[in-house]
């Protein structure tokens, strides 16, 4: 389900991630900059990566790219990309909650609203422990996801749109006063139905820095747009940078 518009976007994630984590990767000089010279390779865990899409523009600059997912079919299209581009990524099928390298990693990355998707909380705390345990120290973990602020905003029952040469409708139901979220997609194409429904828990930008600090993180950030802009009324999305 992710058309033309969606892959555009990536390199200026990619990019974005690399400011918020403050690599130098343009050889700054300012002594105002906060940007850490980069003296190797920086090593990126893309966690829950799903089709690649970060993975593969984080190893086009250059970095030494980990991603994981507990999909075996995503990881199979990502590795055909990445061969595809003689690019080397390391792709894992394995459980967020179950997935460790300790002290190995610099960044960690959980974008594209793969976060909150356990019926269990103490299931997201583990991801989150997970992530602090496999950062360097001084490392950063990145999670962009959709905030409980936003879907109360913006919510609407239901919506039909064209993607990816399907047709889509999407039904949308709070459960356990806004505790969770239900979305229920049914694509119709070429005469078929597919129906597929998530329950995600929603996380206030409050309560997702409360979990992270319960992990160990440091230092966070929360930010309504890879622009760095704001987590307000107008947030685009919930963009939580931690520091170890």
């Amino acid at each position: 389900m992710f058309d033309a518009a969606h892959w555009a976007e990536v390199p200026a994630v990619a990019d974005a991630v690399t400011r918020l984590c403050r690599f130098n990767l343009y050889g700054e000089t300012s002594s105002e900059s906060r940007r850490k010279p980069l003296t190797s390779t920086p090593k990126i865990l893309d966690l829950c990566c799903g089709l690649g899409r970060i993975s593969t523009e984080f190893a086009r600059m250059g970095f030494d790219v980990t991603g994981v997912d507990i999909t075996e079919s995503f990881l199979t299209l990502a590795k055909d990309d990445a061969d595809y581009e003689n690019l080397n990524i390391e792709y894992i099928n394995a459980d967020a909650r179950e997935f460790t390298r300790v002290g190995y990693f610099d960044v960690v990355v959980n974008l594209y609203i793969s976060f909150g998707y356990f019926s269990d909380q103490k299931d997201d705390l583990k991801v989150l422990q997970n992530a602090y345990s496999s950062l360097k120290d001084g490392g950063s973990f990145i999670i962009e996801t959709l905030g409980k602020e936003i879907v109360v905003r913006d919510f609407v029952e239901a919506e039909w749109f064209e993607r990816a040469g399907c047709t889509v409708l999407t039904e949308y139901e709070p459960l356990d006063s806004w505790t969770f979220y239900k979305n229920r997609w049914i694509l119709f194409k070429d005469g078929k139905k597919l129906e597929k429904i998530l329950i995600q828990r929603l996380y206030s930008a409050s309560e997702l820095r409360s979990l992270m600090k319960e992990a160990g993180f440091r230092e966070i950030e929360i930010y309504g747009d890879w622009d760095e802009s704001p987590y307000d009324q107008h947030a685009a999305k919930l963009i939580a940078v931690a520091r170890k």
